[in-house]
């Protein structure tokens, strides 16, 4: 990206809803079921049949709506998006147009360098999900044969259309996870990418700095992470920048993002809504919501990860960066208080620290999503009253941890097995002392002429020979008695 230049971004999110059943019937939405036996009549579209909405759907769309800031539509209605597809057996899809059910809302997210945007949400809007096409290549654009799996068709979706208010490739992948985040603590889908219960199409253009007008977009399609995301946007940029500035024009176009090879290719010259032929669905009639249907709905939100991280700074006094990583998965969020209750709040920075530094390494290192926690705030919380009675040091503590995830035994449970209480006997201590004292003639010459680094050099050699097991406090005193006893001899 050049200076010359600004990219403009607008994401079109699609996101599965949670429920038990599908949309418009009660067939089970389910995801990795055998293809094409969770489908009915409704799903496949044979004459005949007629499709009820889905209450729970409904209500989970407006718990999103208000989880994200939007205001909600007392009455809307469906409409018929016509469209020929093979995973689209009835030639359109029940969604929404002119009147969606949330509109006006925002997402506010905040950069690295610590300033904050706010991104408007246009519109959030109930429609069914389309069948799955299982493609003999890369993508649709490259394969051979496709085989139709309609068990997703009629799946609940909310499509969550942003404004163009989107500037880069940063501000795009902080969006969707603070997005993500949000609708996963309300409960209403699981948001697994790599399950397709989210999906993002991505709107690029560019346009000279300081312009007004927007450029030319292309829309990518198929991008199945945030980090295709990302790359997706990059590429565009570039790829528009250059037509640009060779004289040619963008042209508006619906592209497939191949993320193996990092490039797009055309698929198709891209629709606007009237190639639709949008109108009102004659099968479902309108939806009307009260005051108090909304508000019913209100008062089932959870707090939010927002609220949580200020909660965590103010009442924890935790920083701003580990709260953000707390808040990050309501799993994490869930833990750390626990945790907390468990161990009291005085012990809350030492559980913040435990859990990002320790907990978190292991996860990246076995590859653990949240939902996959290897040791339980009761572990944790166990292990640090251990340390807070002086049964075990800091530093024996990762060993202890170490060995809970390993065996999902308590810290209590290890320590005796392993036999690795604290050492604080004085008497056996100084011996030991002694021993390292004695045993290293030239170090202890340079803390007699002045070098103090040389009694710490002794302490480790002395936790070394308890592996660790030293109070290191008092490890300290007895070093120092060690070396003045041994200089009193000389």
């Amino acid at each position: 990206m050049t200076a010359k230049w600004e990219t403009v971004i607008g994401l079109e999110v699609h996101v599965e809803l949670s429920t038990e059943t599908k949309v418009w019937c009660s067939c089970k939405n389910e995801f990795g079921a055998e293809p094409n036996t969770n489908v009915c009549p409704v799903c496949l579209a044979l004459p005949g049949s007629l499709p009820v909405l889905n209450a729970q759907a409904l209500e989970y769309a407006v718990k999103a709506g208000l989880a994200l800031n939007c205001k909600i539509q007392r009455y809307s209605k469906f409409d018929r998006k016509n469209y020929f597809y093979p995973d689209n057996p009835s030639g359109y899809q029940i969604s929404q147009y002119d009147l969606p059910l949330c509109y006006d809302g925002y997402v506010d997210i905040t950069r690295k360098d610590g300033t904050s945007r706010r991104i408007r949400i246009k519109r959030i809007h109930l429609e069914n999900d389309a069948g799955k096409l299982v493609h003999a290549g890369d993508d649709v654009a490259a394969a051979d044969t496709s085989l139709v799996d309609f068990n997703r068709a009629g799946v609940p979706l909310i499509e969550i259309v942003t404004e163009p208010d989107i500037r880069s490739s940063e501000e795009a992948d902080l969006f969707l996870n603070k997005l993500r985040s949000i609708l996963k603590y309300c409960g209403v889908s699981d948001v697994k990418m790599e399950e397709g219960s989210m999906r993002c199409d991505v709107n690029v253009s560019v346009r000279p700095a300081g312009s007004a007008e927007f450029g030319v977009r292309s829309e990518l399609k198929n991008v199945n992470s945030f980090s295709a995301v990302v790359r997706g946007i990059e590429y565009e940029q570039k790829r528009h920048i250059s037509i640009l500035e060779e004289g040619g024009a963008v042209e508006q176009e619906t592209r497939s993002w191949r993320d193996a090879q990092g490039i797009s290719v055309l698929l198709r010259s891209k629709e606007d809504a009237e190639d639709y032929r949008y109108f009102p669905e004659p099968d479902l009639p309108p939806v009307v919501l009260t005051d108090e249907d909304v508000e019913r709905v209100r008062a089932s939100l959870p707090e939010l990860p927002d609220a949580i991280m200020a909660r965590l700074m103010s009442d924890y006094g935790l920083s701003a960066y580990d709260a953000s990583i707390i808040v990050a998965e309501k799993e994490y969020a869930d833990w750390f208080l626990r945790a907390v209750e468990l161990a009291g709040r005085e012990s809350a920075k030492t559980v913040a620290n435990w859990q990002i530094n320790e907990l978190n390494r292991v996860m990246n290192e076995k590859g653990l999503g949240p939902d996959q926690i290897p040791v339980t705030p009761e572990q944790l919380a166990g292990m640090l009253k251990l340390i807070e009675k002086g049964t075990i040091t800091g530093k024996i503590a990762k060993t202890v941890f170490e060995k809970m995830v390993e065996s999902g035994k308590d810290a209590e449970t290890i320590v005796k097995e392993e036999g690795l209480t604290q050492v604080a006997d004085e008497g056996e201590l100084l011996k030991i002392a002694r021993e390292v004292v004695a045993a290293n003639p030239k170090v202890f010459e340079d803390w007699k002429s002045g070098k103090q680094s040389a009694a710490q050099w002794f302490v480790g050699q002395l936790m070394k020979a308890t592996r660790g097991r030293a109070n290191p406090q008092l490890a300290l005193k007895l070093v120092t008695q060690a070396l003045e006893e041994q200089a009193g001899q000389q």
